[in-house]
């Protein structure tokens, strides 16, 4: 592996632990807006049932907050972690063309996928992420079938 792939596997690394903690952090708002709990304690309210107390909400809930009240850091963390999974997929599977296009057509599906979910939030940080979703599900199918044509035509000539 060069060097250049350790040094970017490092950043993003490190650019993913620092983006996740300051998300928990700013999400960490939610234990004092109780009026909150109803909309944005989704996985607490399916893991507890109702949630009534502080002690009722999951960590992940953290991140749901921030994500819909301060974007920021929970965008940091989806770019760092989808420039990880690539980066490793391209370490991977970079002696085989096709198959890493597929690679990246199932990562872009998976973005359409979960932008989808995303779709009819009344946030801007939840509309935010949607967007991105979908930016980064359609470049992935892009790039994955300009890989895929370009390997094609280098095959006829």
């Amino acid at each position: 592996m060069s060097f250049k792939i350790i040094i970017q596997l490092g950043f993003a690394s490190v650019l993913l632990l620092l983006s996740t903690g300051a998300a928990w952090y700013e999400g960490g708002t939610i234990v004092n807006e109780p009026w909150e709990w109803k909309h944005t304690a989704i996985f607490s309210q399916k893991a507890n049932g109702s949630v009534d107390s502080i002690n009722d909400i999951l960590p992940i809930d953290h991140f749901v907050y921030a994500a819909k009240f301060a974007p920021t850091f929970p965008l940091l963390m989806l770019l760092s972690s989808t420039y990880l999974i690539v980066l490793i997929g391209f370490i991977l599977l970079k002696r085989n063309v096709k198959t890493f296009s597929y690679f990246l057509v199932c990562i872009g599906f998976l973005f359409l996928f979960l932008s989808g979910f995303l779709s009819d939030s009344p946030t801007t940080g939840l509309k935010i992420l949607f967007n991105t979703c979908l930016i980064i599900g359609i470049l992935s199918i892009g790039i994955a079938l300009l890989r895929f044509f370009y390997d094609k035509t280098k095959e006829v000539y």
